[in-house]
Order: structure tokens, then sequence, then C-alpha cells
């Protein structure tokens, strides 16, 4: 079965091709850093605009690349939820107008579900059940996965999400947009122990996790360092790396403890801040030492991008519906509410 994935939740217009006895045949990612980099954040009006432009050079790619005829597709998966209402109407209504054209079933797919099944692209592939670490900029969760459509919540951030807590203390460090990667970039500088930052939440006792004291706690360094004149490009650095290992310390060890809760083998990472070479290195390391495994989708597949979209689609083509040209979308929806596929 060849699946078309559109993904267009945010500010980056995904397409690619997946077939379930050949994988991922391709893919294109076009990202609209530039366009918002001016704002300091995603336009959602911009953002919308730029789907538009994107999204149907993208799709005449992906399917030439895959030596795919429109015809020859078996189901068209598009992100439904949640995200930007006018980004998602963008890609859900390219996906029903050519489902309805093609006479072919068309898959809704959680934007979520995308993230926590996508190291399942990844070789090799991980077996369920496995816990996940969903850490994408606007999460960080850990889920119990049994199957698809079979996740219990097991762990959530109180406030500010890790990739939150990223792009906020870049902007307290004078980093351009995107934040977090600038933020990475500037730690392989830094020197270890020349700053100071708390670990919240990491001896808690259960999988909750705060990271909005971590960026205050930056705020209040920073403030210190530049009131003393001590502020240079050397002291953001130290203070970039600290950040990072304060923010990848407590994700080891709530890892570490979501695997001994569950009781699982195996931990999955997903999410753009699962692309992180530190948090990468530490799992690997920390996991391996007891004994367990650990898988990472692609560091190129880590952020929003439509073969996990595709992925997910041919996991739930049970779900498809015929493509009569009617369609929602859902800025707002619960990973929980969906079916087991």
């Amino acid at each position: 079965m060849r699946v078309l994935g559109i993904e267009t939740s945010c500010d980056e217009t995904g397409v690619a091709v997946y077939d379930t006895a050949a994988g991922l045949l391709a893919q294109r990612l076009h990202t609209q850093v530039d366009l918002h980099a001016r704002y300091g954040g995603v336009v959602p009006e911009l953002a919308s605009r730029d789907h538009v432009r994107r999204l149907v050079p993208l799709i005449e790619a992906v399917l030439a690349e895959s030596n795919t005829p429109k015809a020859s597709l078996d189901a068209i998966a598009c992100t439904e939820g949640p995200g930007l209402a006018g980004a998602l109407l963008v890609g859900a209504s390219v996906a029903h107008a050519l489902g309805y054209a093609l006479g072919k079933p068309v898959v809704g797919v959680h934007h979520l579900e995308g993230h926590l099944l996508s190291p399942l692209l990844a070789q090799p592939r991980p077996a369920f059940p496995f816990v996940a670490l969903l850490v994408s900029g606007g999460h960080t969760q850990f889920h119990d996965v049994e199957g698809v459509g079979r996740y219990r919540l097991c762990g959530d951030t109180l406030d500010d999400a890790a990739g939150e807590a990223f792009d906020k203390t870049a902007t307290l460090l004078g980093l351009p947009y995107p934040g977090g990667p600038a933020l990475a970039k500037l730690a392989e500088s830094g020197r270890d122990g020349k700053a100071s930052l708390p670990r919240p939440m990491i001896d808690s006792g259960d999988l909750r996790m705060s990271f909005s004291g971590l960026k205050t706690a930056v705020a209040t360094l920073v403030r210190k360092r530049a009131a003393d004149g001590a502020l240079d490009a050397q002291a953001k650095a130290d203070i970039a790396l600290e950040f990072q290992h304060a923010v990848v310390d407590v994700l080891v060890a709530k890892s570490l403890a979501a695997l001994r809760t569950t009781g699982r083998e195996r931990l999955v990472v997903a999410g753009g801040v699962g692309a992180n070479r530190e948090l990468r290195a530490r799992l690997v390391a920390e996991v391996a030492r007891r004994g367990r495994e650990v898988y990472f989708p692609d560091p190129a597949l880590c952020t929003d991008n439509g073969a996990m979209i595709a992925l997910a689609g041919a996991l739930r083509l049970a779900d498809a519906k015929p493509g009569d040209g009617s369609f929602t979308v859902r800025p707002r929806w619960e990973l929980a509410a969906l079916p087991r596929a």
C-alpha cells in the first residue's frame, strides 16, 4: 500500500510517500524559519499563506521522485490536528480534494501520534510495547505505548515544555529565531562548571516535569552577569551549556524512571528536541548501561515532517474515509481521544 502524507500543522510544509512494503520512498520539507525570523516567532497568517504556495509543488516533487503516479496512490494522509487552524486547513483541503478527484480514501492523522510513531521509520525499528519520550516544541511527555492508538500518558510538564524553555532561554541570551538549535550550537563553545542552574523536579519521585523555573533561573543569572559587566560571548556560551546540561539531566533521569515504572525494555524518543546531540548521547549511554534499548528517528525526521504522517496514515488505513470532498480539522485534539487501530 502506498500512502501520500501531508503535514501543515504549523510552520513547516512536509510531504512524503510511504510504502508499507518498501518503506519511505521520498520526502520533501520546506521550513518557514526565514519567513518568521524577523518576528521572533510564527505568524499564523503568514504560515498559512506559505503552505498554499509550497504544498502542491512539493507533492508533485515527491510523486516524481518516488515514481508514483497519482492514480497509483492507495490513500492520502494529512494532519487533522492539533495545530494552527489556518495551516491545518491548507493541508486538509488539498488532501481531501485530491482524494475526491482520485477516488482514494483520506486518513486524518493526529500530529502527536505521527511523532510517537516516527521512530518506526528508523532501522532497526522498535517493536511494541515501548515507553515514548515525546519532546517536541510544545510537549514534553512520557507515554506507555502498547500499539497503534494504545497510548497511556504517564508523565507531563506542569508548565513550559523543554522545547519552549530552549526557545525562551535563547531569547534571554540574545540568540536568533529559532532559539533551540541556536542555543545548542552556542553550547558547543561553553565551559563546564562556569555557571550553575537547578534541575527542576529531578528528584520528585514521579514522571512530572517543570521547565519554567529553569528559564527564570537563567533570566536571574543573565541579569546578574549583565549588572556585573560579565555577560560577554563566552559567558553566554557557558550559560547555554549549563542550561542544556540541566534539561538533559532531567530528561535522562525521568526517562530511566519511566522505564523502571512501566517495566518496558525499550525507550523511543521523538520530537524536535530529540535531535539534540547531548540528549541522544546521554540516553544511549545510560539506557545501554541498564541493559535496555533506545531508539530515535533520523534527526531530519525529528521536526514536523510528512514522512511521519504518511506512516501513521498507513498504520490507520482502516480509519480512512472515502474521499467525498468533505473534511474537518481539529486545532485542539486530545491524543487520548484517538481510537485503537
